[in-house]
């Protein structure tokens, strides 16, 4: 079978204007708990894209950590590329895939570094390898081998033996608040349901925008 050749119609919902929920973020909840439910595998991963200063796209997968009516929250090194681009384009764009539940969430805005104490808060609950990780790697750059890697660890192991590892400096976390948020359902013949929400000074603006 060809690339070309491959394709499936979605059948399992619908969505409407009419239906959802006039907050985005309670919308998404439902959404969440739906996809949680479903036992989604790494429900929680997410593309996340960037541009840069020049213009040039970048788009990866990070995992979401928190959400609240303030955004969505992820952590990563301040130096990566992704890091990079949101200190001279703080602009982000968040995607889930559900294909389990054939549905799309979209989220842009503005893009800003979480308070020092939340970074440490998500940082000391994690495993102690993790921690000693985001010391060990630096993150996006060139480096000659594995054992690069290896080696930082064995260091980092000893200096901090006996002792609590400490949040990195050029770690921690981004918020992404959104201004639009959009509900993707798979619909048949590729005439999916896309609901639109739009910040507004008053609140969120509804709109059906056509597949």
């Amino acid at each position: 079978m060809s690339i070309a050749d491959i394709r499936r119609d979605y059948m399992k919902a619908t969505l409407s204007e009419d239906i959802v929920d006039q907050d985005p973020f309670r919308q998404f909840t439902e959404w969440w708990i739906e996809a949680t439910r479903a036992e989604i595998d790494e429900v929680n991963a997410m593309t996340l894209s960037t541009v840069s200063e020049g213009g040039r796209p970048a788009a990866r997968i990070v995992l979401l950590k928190g959400y609240d009516e303030n955004g969505f929250v992820f952590f990563t090194n301040y130096e990566s590329r992704k890091g990079l681009d949101l200190k001279l384009n703080p602009y982000a764009s968040l995607l889930f895939f559900w294909k389990e539940l054939e549905r799309q969430v979209r989220i842009d805005g503005p893009c800003e570094k979480v308070p020092d104490a939340e970074s440490d808060e998500y940082f000391y609950s994690r495993p102690e390898g993790s921690r000693i990780g985001a010391w060990a790697s630096p993150q996006s750059q060139v480096i000659s081998s594995r054992d690069v890697l290896d080696q930082n660890i064995i260091e980092l192991e000893n200096r901090f033996q006996g002792k609590a590892v400490p949040r990195p400096p050029h770690w921690g976390g981004y918020r992404v608040r959104p201004d639009q948020m959009e509900f993707w359902q798979g619909r048949p013949s590729r005439l999916h349901d896309r609901i639109l929400y739009t910040r507004e000074t008053a609140g969120w603006k509804i709109d059906r925008l056509a597949p």
